[in-house]
């Protein structure tokens, strides 16, 4: 039993039409996901933009409704706030962390960044101003940022700093669990070296668990050690990080680690060749991958450590 798990988890958005505005349809942003997050491991989550694992962070911590489905904290069902015991649920919301996107957004821009960061502390610990002082001071100096820099505004620092600062915040509450979401997409390479090696470090030092959410299967394969692949708001394959790399069976993921960069100069070229082969591949079979309505097939699984999505009937059997 992993400390964080997520089962049969359902988020659908209606669609509304017609004269008297009904329901229609739905959009199945998440359909049906199960996900284990074990303590001090960090699993990854890739897919394209609108694949669903944005979503599926949201919901974990909170700020996107679920449809159907658990979301289980060491066993306990913490789905609905309404349904969870008072201390069982403000121990989760301490314990489960965000690091957003777009750092510029999620730090309030009135706000010192003393305040930004403290403000979890306020919320659960009872500190004094000079412990908290103290406390900030630390955050920022495990970030690779110094004491100046608690009474600037978050306008005043570069896209990588006001990044550090939100892992700070993240860290502040001392969580169990913190999901990242693209922590690392709008940095310039040597910038996000810079955050992923000082998010690996205060794993250790803290025993963090991560979910890592990233459309880049380059990072994530630095960051992980379980690994999700999702498409269509479902998951294509999953597994251990080595089965996904080295024996990928979906050919989506085979899409996905064909278009890692190749920085070798010796080998590119043959690299461009083979992505457009599975390019090709991926155009002539996409449809035996999925079912006659488009959805991606149940996950079944080659091993305890890999799980794909096949059609049951075989590749090319009939559909």
């Amino acid at each position: 039993m992993g400390f964080i798990e997520v089962k049969n988890l359902k988020i659908h958005y209606p669609i509304r039409g017609g004269i008297f505005n009904t329901i229609q349809d739905h959009v199945k942003a998440v359909d049906g996901i199960d996900l284990k997050i074990e303590k001090g491991k960090t699993y990854g989550l890739v897919g394209e933009s609108g694949s669903g694992k944005t979503t599926i962070g949201k919901s974990i911590i909170g700020l996107e409704e679920i449809t159907s489905g658990k979301i289980l904290y060491n066993g306990i069902d913490v789905t609905n706030r309404a349904r969870s015991r008072k201390k069982e649920y403000k121990d989760y919301n301490r314990d489960v962390q965000m690091i957003f996107q777009d750092s510029a957004s999620s730090l309030n821009p009135k706000k010192r960044i003393k305040d930004v960061i403290s403000e979890p502390m306020d919320n659960y610990f009872k500190l004094s101003p000079d412990e908290t002082s103290k406390r900030v001071i630390e955050l920022l100096e495990i970030v690779g940022m110094n004491e100046e820099a608690m009474y600037k505004y978050p306008h005043e620092f570069s896209g990588g700093q006001r990044q550090r600062i939100g892992v700070a915040r993240a860290v502040a509450s001392n969580p169990k669990l913190i999901i990242a979401d693209e922590p690392t997409s709008a940095l310039d390479l040597s910038v996000q070296a810079q955050v992923l090696n000082f998010m690996r470090r205060i794993q250790k030092e803290y025993e963090l668990s991560y979910l890592f959410i990233s459309h880049d299967l380059g990072v994530v394969q630095h960051m992980s050690d379980d690994i999700a692949i999702m498409h269509k708001g479902r998951f294509v394959e999953q597994g251990s990080k080595t089965e996904i790399y080295n024996n990928p069976q979906h050919i989506y993921t085979k899409r996905l680690l064909s278009a890692i960069p190749d920085m070798d100069p010796t080998t590119r070229k043959a690299h461009k060749i083979e992505r457009l082969r599975v390019e090709k591949e991926y155009t002539d079979q996409e449809k035996e991958y999925y079912d006659k309505d488009g959805r991606v097939y149940d996950l079944s699984p080659l091993n305890e450590n890999h799980y794909v999505a096949l059609n049951p009937n075989g590749i090319g059997g009939n559909l």
